[in-house]
């Protein structure tokens, strides 16, 4: 889809110019843009507020240093980020990615991308990520401790429970998380929801764990029924094994589905009669192994070396939850002709244009990033509500609260497509609607 309003790309233009290194942030502010013609020919008071101008630059960027010493006592030093995007509707909110591709482009694309979702959700959160360039794989307990301790000597700075409030991602659980809150409440004197995916013994959620997987099936659900479809009976591929993967598969198989394939960053398995579930979580969440594993335990599985494959084998729903671009044209192309009728995205901006642009040619049902897997920021909020009112909720009420702000995101993203002459483009309703609540909030703030 080509932007043809002169002012967008002008604005776009300028963004390039900016960031020239940054493929995926200049990525993800194309995409946003192209939905965002209509809205623009019909909001000249936006134009004149300069809030596009203002939503594609961060408010706050920092880089910072991280030393830490290894289990031999040789000192390492990684490079740390958290980029603050845009506070107009709450206290910075997004997660800390700890992954060797982590630079500045990967940050401030998956903070922009955050100000949306958390638009979404309703939930006074404003956009925000963090991470840094280390790799938690291979390292020990205690590697892993001193390393979120010294991320969090120079992060504490810029955050608290009402000015920003990180969460995991990528490389960053439980474990993680509770080593740098550990840290953050020494450095503070101070105990407060600085962070959420905290463990149940110290401020955490329910249902944290399950939330961006089974929320993505609930926005999912939503779009089928919409379109007179269901899960069940319905053979589904789901890429990643990490908490979204997991738990985007338990509920699909809850719903009636057959998911046959999932993968890490090495290869993906193919199992015909159904992933078995309690093997992944032992594998991966337990023993904490390579998805290899699950082929070398259960008869008849296959393993296959590399990723990309996974999406040659014939399925109905494809769910990635693995990484960025993990999706392009070749690939979205071979799902289209082995008759997946479904793309929903479990991962952020999973998608390349490319294969975006097949789903659209192909009538492929789509569920953008932004609105589909909102549901794990959703129970952050929750939690930061919790933490707020020194309260929790059961189970129970957590998930039910979830499932109704995913059933709400569905209907946003579906009534902003029609009113915006795009019925059935759940990316152009998603992109609509979160930013217009934002940028309706940062003109009523006036130029800041």
């Amino acid at each position: 889809m080509a932007i043809k309003n002169e002012y967008l790309l002008s604005v776009l233009e300028t963004v390039k110019k900016r960031n020239p290194s940054e493929p995926e942030f200049i990525q993800a502010v194309t995409e946003v843009f192209t939905s965002l013609e209509p809205v623009i020919e019909k909001r000249q008071d936006l134009i004149d507020a300069g809030v596009i101008e203002r939503i594609v630059e961060p408010e706050r960027q920092i880089i910072f240093r991280v030393p830490w010493t290894d289990d031999n006592g040789v000192q390492h030093v990684n490079r740390g980020f958290r980029v603050q995007f845009n506070s107009a509707i709450g206290p910075y909110k997004g997660g800390i990615r700890f992954h060797p591709s982590v630079y500045s482009g990967i940050i401030k694309f998956l903070g922009f991308e955050q100000i949306f979702k958390n638009s979404l959700t309703t939930l006074p959160m404003g956009g925000a990520k963090g991470g840094a360039d280390f790799d938690p794989k291979g390292k020990s307990d205690n590697e892993v401790m001193r390393f979120c301790q010294s991320f969090m000597n120079e992060l504490h700075k810029y955050i608290s429970a009402d000015i920003d409030v990180p969460a995991g991602d990528i490389g960053v659980g439980a474990r993680e998380v509770g080593y740098m809150f550990g840290q953050y409440k020494k450095l503070k004197n101070c105990w407060e929801g600085v962070l959420t995916g905290k463990g149940l013994t110290y401020g955490g959620s329910l249902v944290r764990k399950q939330a961006t997987g089974y929320g993505l099936c609930y926005f999912t659900k939503e779009m089928l029924a919409a379109n007179g479809m269901s899960f069940e009976g319905k053979t589904v591929l789901v890429s990643g094994s990490g908490n979204v993967a997991i738990y985007a598969c338990e509920k699909a198989k809850e719903y009636g589905a057959n998911v046959v394939a999932m993968s890490d960053s090495n290869g993906y398995i193919y199992d015909k009669d159904g992933i078995d579930l309690d093997l992944v979580k032992q594998i991966k969440e337990v023993e904490r192994k390579r998805i290899k594993e699950y082929a070398d335990r259960k008869p008849g599985a296959v393993y296959t070396e590399g990723c990309k494959g996974i999406w040659t084998i014939p399925c109905d729903i494809a769910l990635p939850c693995a990484t960025q671009n993990e999706i392009d044209g070749e690939s979205a192309l071979i799902l289209a002709k082995n008759g997946c009728k479904v793309v929903s995205e479990g991962a952020n901006m999973p998608s390349t244009p490319e294969a975006i642009d097949v789903y659209f040619a192909k009538g492929m049902l789509y569920g953008p990033a932004k609105a589909a897997n909102a549901g794990g920021v959703a129970t952050s909020g929750l939690e930061m509500c919790q933490n707020s009112m020194r309260y929790s909720w059961t189970a129970e009420e957590v998930d039910a609260k979830l499932k109704s702000i995913m059933k709400d995101i569905f209907t946003a993203c579906d009534t902003y497509s029609k009113e915006y002459g795009m019925e059935g483009n759940y990316m152009a309703g998603a992109n609509i609607a979160g930013f217009l609540k934002v940028a309706d909030a940062m003109k009523a703030q006036g130029a800041v």
